[in-house]
């Protein structure tokens, strides 16, 4: 019996380990994190920090939800990739209809957590952005290219949804922040698929924008990405959503942010993609926390 018990318990645990796996928990939570930096920056009254957490928590489930779909469409691309082929589906530690009673489960609990404590046009954005997610960029991504443009905008769209949240107002300072993301999407996303190239490769994806794949046109296509980045990520301060403070940060942070592409432009190497991604990682949350700072 104690040895049975041992046993359902490894079972147990190991079963939990794979689900929290599939959520994708840190690429749900960068996505949170956007969303309730740009609620507290549209809140005009006193945050309610119950309805903020839960709001947030709707926002990681409905999310969470999304990936899941995605890695069920993607689980016989996702074996032949070295970066992907240990994920709980591949690997079989979890079925797809396991996965998808979870996934279901996430966005109906998820959405009534958005409807709620936040209002119904949150809501419908958040499901918008699982639907395009899943359903269209997913399957792009085997067409090409464009795959990254349509996906862009599902990967833009929680900064909308938390001044959305905020506000209640899909107004025109939701759109300025939606454009930011948007615009930061290309160089963030490529970055990666320049690293992942080779197992892309073999799963038949061809997500960067030049045919020839790591080359100097890819990489000038980021950095023109990336320095439209600077006078798009300035107009919050031109329309007075923030101040000057957070103009010059922002405007500092998208410099540097810029002056990675020129290594990438000259070297075409891993290590400049390498730094490109992580850049991109550091570059979005500094202009985020410095829009709210300057608010406050």
């Amino acid at each position: 019996m104690e040895v049975s018990a041992i046993n359902s318990e490894i079972t147990v645990s190991k079963k939990a380990k794979a689900i929290v796996e599939l959520l994708k928990v840190r690429l749900s939570l960068l996505v949170v994190f956007s969303a309730g930096m740009t609620y507290i920056l549209g809140i005009k009254s006193q945050v309610v920090w119950l309805d903020f957490v839960l709001f947030l928590l709707g926002g990681f489930m409905v999310t969470a939800s999304a990936n899941i779909i995605n890695q069920i469409i993607e689980i016989d691309r996702d074996l032949l990739m070295k970066r992907t082929q240990n994920r709980p589906l591949p690997t079989k530690r979890i079925s797809p209809n396991e996965a998808s009673i979870i996934s279901s489960l996430l966005f109906i609990i998820g959405f009534v957590l958005m409807y709620v404590f936040a209002n119904p046009a949150t809501a419908i954005l958040g499901g918008f952005s699982l639907v395009l997610y899943a359903f269209a960029y997913t399957p792009l991504k085997k067409v090409g290219p464009i795959a990254v443009f349509v996906g862009a905008i599902p990967g833009a769209l929680p900064p909308m949804i938390g001044w959305v949240a905020a506000t209640n107002l899909l107004s025109y300072e939701a759109f300025l922040l939606f454009g930011i993301q948007f615009i930061w999407q290309f160089p963030h996303f490529w970055a990666i698929a320049w690293l992942g190239y080779e197992d892309y490769k073999k799963a038949g994806y061809q997500l960067l924008p030049s045919k020839g794949g790591r080359d100097l046109n890819t990489a000038f296509n980021i950095m023109i990405y990336t320095l439209f980045l600077i006078p798009i990520s300035l107009l919050p301060t031109y329309f007075g959503m923030v101040g000057s403070t957070a103009g010059v940060v922002v405007c500092l942070a998208g410099i540097a942010f810029l002056a990675l592409t020129f290594y990438l432009m000259k070297t075409c190497s891993r290590q400049a993609a390498l730094k490109m991604m992580l850049g991109s990682v550091i570059y979005l949350p500094i202009v985020q926390i410095a829009y709210v700072l300057d608010k406050i």
